[in-house]
């Protein structure tokens, strides 16, 4: 029984760590290639935090809702950073985003 408070700080200290990272990739399937998005690629090598996307931009994978190109190139979902500005834009490096 000495140990449960242990375990418990371990356990919490561990999802700590996971949530820093998000939920890993998500392949998202589509016409023009399936696109993968990387939680590491945002959240360790660009630095950014999980408020700065959820839940203003998306929610979980349960309430996802399609997106076409035009609306991201209109600033939403994806567009609102990969707009040439903050981030390469969603009209070009397409095969960034999306596999063949």
């Amino acid at each position: 029984m000495q140990w449960m408070p242990l375990a418990a700080v371990v356990v919490l200290c561990g999802g700590v760590a996971f949530a820093g990272v998000g939920g890993g990739d998500l392949t998202m399937k589509n016409d023009g290639g399936d696109t993968v998005f990387s939680h590491a690629t945002h959240v360790v090598d660009a630095g950014l935090k999980c408020r700065e996307c959820h839940p203003k931009l998306y929610t979980n994978t349960r309430q996802h809702r399609a997106v076409t190109m035009a609306m991201m190139e209109q600033g939403q979902s994806c567009g609102a950073c990969h707009d040439g500005k903050a981030a390469f834009s969603v009209k070009e490096r397409c095969e960034s985003c999306h596999q063949q």
